[in-house]
């Protein structure tokens, strides 16, 4: 939501989405950068929105807005931010220093996008940051990433699918989460939906949308469907079961299934409980 939008910020208060990001960089100009950041604050210290993790989107440490951005964040006390361009290991750490001189609580979250070629090369050790800061997750910046690359992505996105599987690799295994980049054209829901389901293939937990539009088919792609949930709890009955105590493979439904499958049903169910307890 651009942070020069009154009506965005307030309308956000309503929205089904999981996650709100109050933007003060591409989508607020240069000389509003001022009054949105101000505009932000005085929303986030409102309060009003709920269960919705509330993140604001500064500007890079490298512009003349980037500290003021994180100082007012800090004052105001959203859930955390999200910064762009982040390219090295040691950008994290700065963040992760800017925000604790801003006042941020240690269980604040720290997200970072992912959208230059830099950035691709350098995944591991921005995800290796997290072990030591506030990091907890990846956006995918696909439109800068298409820019710096020169790249004409078309329906299937093949020229990024080296690039956001790497990502999605890169976050599981500093336990981070992933979420996939926006899709531009708000009237080709078909289009929007199938890029959903595409990101939900590569492994991403969600993905950022461009306007409230976008919301509930993205909701409906990346939450478990009704026969994945009854399909994960027949698993794990299965392996509670006496006679398959110990056992580290067993059939179920005529197929056989593993302890890592197990995991897998688990998480599903999780994921389920969990959206049910706020919907």
């Amino acid at each position: 939501m651009p942070g020069s939008n009154a009506k965005a910020l307030e309308k956000a208060r309503t929205l089904p989405a999981d996650v709100l990001l109050l933007d003060l960089e591409d989508s607020v100009a240069p000389d509003a950068k001022g009054s949105a950041r101000a505009a932000v604050a005085a929303a986030v210290q409102g309060g009003g929105y709920g269960r919705r993790e509330v993140i604001v989107r500064i500007n890079a440490l490298s512009t003349p807005w980037g500290r003021d951005d994180i100082a007012a964040a800090g004052a105001s006390r959203p859930d955390g931010i999200l910064a762009p361009k982040v390219e090295d290991h040691d950008e994290v750490v700065a963040l992760d220093d800017a925000m604790t001189e801003a006042g941020f609580a240690d269980e604040a979250s720290l997200w970072v996008m992912i959208e230059t070629p830099r950035a691709i090369f350098n995944l591991a050790p921005i995800t290796a940051a997290a072990r030591g800061t506030r990091l907890s997750a990846l956006v995918m910046g696909t439109n800068d990433l298409a820019k710096e690359m020169r790249a004409r992505p078309g329906g299937d996105r093949a020229p990024f699918h080296a690039a956001l599987s790497l990502a999605v690799m890169a976050a599981r295994a500093e336990g981070l989460s992933a979420i996939d980049g926006v899709y531009n054209d708000i009237a080709d829901t078909a289009g929007f939906e199938a890029e959903c389901r595409q990101g939900l293939a590569f492994g991403f937990d969600g993905k950022t949308l461009i306007h409230p539009s976008q919301i509930e088919a993205c909701n409906s792609v990346f939450a478990p469907s009704a026969e994945e949930i009854a399909s994960a709890r027949a698993l794990i009955a299965a392996f509670a079961l006496p006679e398959n105590a110990g056992k580290g493979v067993i059939k179920v439904d005529g197929k056989m299934a593993e302890l890592l499958h197990l995991e897998q049903a688990r998480r599903v169910v999780a994921l389920a409980e969990g959206i049910g307890a706020v919907c």
